[in-house]
């Protein structure tokens, strides 16, 4: 493509040679750059991409996107612009000639809930039509499933994978947008459709400065869709975003239980099999099932189907879609074995989501509660004894161990958390080492009783140092119980 398109509508501060040449691709990591490739020079939290111009002309870069002064080479096209991250999503959107544009796009926003809800949107898409994933554990594009590196991708990996799903002939994608994404421009030039905002409560509080900060950032969102915003009422940060987006052109939805909304739950019931309750919409009410347990699942179906109905999906369509769900991979998952064994993997790593697992498992526990639970290092450390308290209030055991300690030591993370805990209730352990905590839980655990693993559900490694290490809970917890003796 040429290089003068491909900047089209960009801010441009100054260009050092030639923009009439043809460009084949564009990289931001100068380790993937081919020739005639354009690269552009993002100053990362870890990396500056200026310090690797050199390394980029030798894998053939004939151009550059810079925002920094650099030492300009003769031969090569350097274009300098104020905002390096705005204007990579630009050239993104138009090297792959804006895909967005060709589908109908679901962005989930929120603390919690984004990867079920997408997860449920794109197994009631699919029964009829086509829908790309784009989150936290994949992105599916149609044809080939791929795991994350973050939740919602970099601008140009983005655009790449819709793109791709265009081109596979999906029609719908449901994506999870993050506050990182929204705040560092990766979703700038994407068309969405519709929006929808499942909750907000303290998290990522390391980058941002503090929850109204949080909030401003997650509303951005609900400004960029053209075909309806979707939110929920029931949360006070979902009321407050409301009231600023209320009066757009855009159309806005409700969905709750406690409050009046346009989508409702009522008679719900709730067992280890599921929920069960009556959907109130505008136009219709109907039986819901979904075989996925806890108050929360209420609140993420409400906002598919209030998806769904904006997409004139059938209800027909979406109550199948529902009931045939197999669940969401590492969210209240649970560790099939052959010995009775009740073990829970999720990946609820913030208080809310916590907070909400544990309510769900009270529901149907017969026994006593045991949970194993961490936090992670190098992000918020405000909410390591909001845990603990919580862990320790809603479990008869609570082992607090390592998450992905990653570059802090883990026994100074395990403190911040015991700063939340009562040492006047003798209901806690501390063991270090994950998987001796994992087989401690087990190990403790009679019939009837629930072990629940939680902090990193899906996550098949641990980070320790800035090294990943092979590490599921699933397959630890399955392994042990698997040299059990249950004679003994």
């Amino acid at each position: 493509m040429n290089l003068g398109k491909i900047l089209d509508n960009v801010d441009i501060l100054d260009i050092y040679g030639d923009i009439d040449i043809d460009i084949k691709s564009v990289e931001f990591d100068s380790r993937k750059v081919k020739n005639d490739g354009l690269f552009i020079c993002v100053n990362g939290a870890n990396v500056n991409g200026h310090m690797f111009i050199n390394k980029a002309i030798d894998n053939g870069a004939k151009a550059f996107l810079i925002s920094e002064d650099v030492h300009m080479v003769e031969g090569y096209t350097f274009i300098k612009v104020k905002d390096i991250k705005k204007s990579m999503a630009k050239i993104a959107s138009n090297f792959y000639n804006n895909p967005s544009e060709n589908l109908d796009i679901i962005g989930v926003t929120g603390t919690n809930g984004k990867t079920s809800i997408t997860t449920f949107l794109s197994q009631i898409l699919n029964i009829d039509h086509k829908c790309g994933v784009i989150g936290t554990i994949k992105i599916y594009d149609g044809i080939y499933e791929i795991p994350s590196q973050n939740t919602t991708p970099e601008s140009l990996d983005l655009q790449k994978s819709l793109y791709n799903m265009s081109k596979n002939k999906c029609e719908y994608c449901s994506m999870e947008v993050s506050s990182h994404s929204l705040a560092l421009n990766r979703i700038d030039g994407v068309d969405i459709k519709i929006g929808i905002f499942t909750n907000l409560t303290e998290d990522h509080l390391d980058f941002h400065k503090n929850l109204d900060e949080y909030r401003n950032v997650k509303e951005q969102l609900f400004y960029k869709t053209s075909k309806a915003n979707i939110i929920n009422i029931d949360d006070e940060s979902g009321r407050i975003i409301l009231n600023h987006i209320k009066d757009l052109n855009t159309p806005y939805y409700t969905y709750g239980i406690e409050r009046d909304a346009d989508f409702m739950a009522k008679n719900i019931e709730m067992d280890s099999n599921g929920i069960y309750y009556t959907l109130v919409t505008p136009t219709y009410e109907a039986k819901i099932r979904v075989p996925v347990p806890g108050k929360f699942t209420v609140y993420n179906t409400l906002s598919v189907i209030g998806a769904c109905y904006v997409l004139n999906i059938p209800i027909e369509t979406i109550k199948k879609g529902l009931e045939n769900s197999e669940g969401i991979e590492g969210r209240f998952e649970l560790v099939k074995n052959d010995k009775e064994y009740n073990i829970i993997v999720d990946y609820a790593h913030t208080p809310d989501a916590l907070k909400n697992i544990l309510s769900a498992v009270k529901e149907f526990s017969k026994g006593k509660i045991i949970t194993v639970f961490g936090c992670g290092g190098d992000r918020d450390k405000q909410k390591r004894p909001i845990m603990g308290k919580i862990v320790q209030e809603n479990s008869d055991v609570a082992i607090i161990t390592s998450d992905n300690p990653r570059t802090e030591n883990p026994k100074e993370i395990i403190n911040d958390i015991l700063h939340g805990i009562n040492n006047k209730i003798n209901n806690y352990i501390v063991i270090e080492d994950r998987k001796k905590a994992i087989e401690k839980a087990i190990n403790i655990a009679k019939k009837n009783d629930i072990v629940l693993i939680a902090g990193k559900g899906h996550e098949t490694y641990q980070i320790i140092g800035k090294v990943k290490y092979d590490f599921d809970d699933r397959e630890i917890a399955k392994k042990f119980i698997d040299t059990i003796n249950i004679n003994n």
